[in-house]
């Protein structure tokens, strides 16, 4: 670490503890979760980095169970919201009822939403309307609401992971990129192996039910965010994501780079992104500092919802998550 003497001692101590800490709630998660190893840790990360994550997949992939599990084995307080086209802003973050005294006197009292937790699950999140989804912008960035002009903060640690159904798309709203950029990884969750499902036909179908439960606090969690900020981070490293999240923008001075290919690029909060994930992942696995290596893993969490292929890419088969392999092998 990045100090001397018994304070590196202390600080190399709590690493240590955060670590072990960590790696066994992966490893609770993994006693429930089948086949999805990767998703695991990829959420995670996302919460020791102090960030939110977005996950993209299928029906019946076990999301749901995924962000319940990771509350229980972290001691956050959650909520669960089903976003729907009919659901409101005050539905999410709260409103002031006039309340009548015995007396006579009538006064407003607030009523706290589910978004005052500290783990916050937005079920179907690109259901709701714009204005709904909106309500969480301020949320997610300054940990903090306003309503009825009044600044209301939301317990800390604070995290949102949201899902999202890729297949049907009907009737729902596609996430502005403003937002999307709040989130710090976009977690695609994919079909488990047929050894993945077979072990988990075998545990949910059976009489006994697995029960987790709490490894770690809050408290926990809130240390480990701010280990990873006291984790180093090479120079070397440093520049490799520069040299990604800008290779990741269309270049625009018409060489025709990228231009082809790419119509918007990551903005400078990927850069933070990658710099917070990766030292989040070390820590996650015990290794003192990042290297290349947590840079290439965590390159399409970090970009794949932050950028966008021009029509002409879409045209010729190329996805997102191709371009920045491509990306990662040139440039990292």
């Amino acid at each position: 670490m990045a100090v001397d003497g018994g304070q590196a001692d202390d600080i190399l101590e709590e690493f240590e503890q955060l670590s072990v800490k960590l790696r066994t709630v992966r490893g609770s998660l993994g006693e429930v979760i089948f086949g999805q190893e990767d998703v695991i840790n990829e959420v995670l990360t996302a919460l020791v980095a102090g960030g939110h994550a977005l996950l993209v997949g299928a029906p019946g992939l076990a999301k749901t169970l995924l962000v319940t599990s990771m509350a229980t084995v972290t001691g956050l307080a959650d909520k669960r919201v089903q976003f729907t086209p009919d659901l409101m802003p005050a539905d999410v973050l709260g409103a002031e009822v006039l309340e009548e005294a015995q007396t006579g006197e009538r006064s407003f009292r607030f009523i706290k939403g589910p978004i005052f937790c500290q783990l916050l699950m937005a079920d179907e999140i690109n259901r709701a309307s714009p204005r709904t989804q909106s309500a969480l912008l301020q949320a997610m960035q300054e940990h903090h609401v306003t309503i009825a002009g009044e600044r209301r903060d939301l317990p800390e640690p604070f995290h949102v992971l949201a899902t999202q159904n890729p297949i049907e798309q009907e009737g729902t709203y596609p996430l502005p990129e403003a937002q999307l950029d709040r989130f710090l990884l976009q977690v695609n969750v994919d079909y488990p192996s047929e050894a993945a499902e077979r072990q988990m036909l075998a545990a949910t179908t059976g009489t006994v039910k697995k029960q987790l439960t709490a490894v770690m606090g809050p408290a926990d969690l809130m240390a480990a965010q701010a280990m990873v900020r006291k984790m180093p981070i090479g120079e070397k490293l440093v520049d490799a994501i520069l040299r990604l999240v800008r290779a990741a923008r269309p270049v625009g001075d018409g060489s025709g780079r990228m231009d082809e290919t790419i119509a918007w690029g990551p903005g400078p909060r990927a850069s933070q992104a990658l710099s917070l994930a990766m030292r989040a992942r070390a820590l996650i696995d015990e290794r003192e500092a990042p290297s290349l290596d947590d840079l290439a893993a965590l390159a399409s969490p970090v970009l794949r919802h932050r950028m966008a292929l021009t029509f002409r890419a879409r045209a010729e088969g190329l996805t997102t998550d191709k371009v920045i392999a491509d990306l990662v092998k040139r440039e990292v």
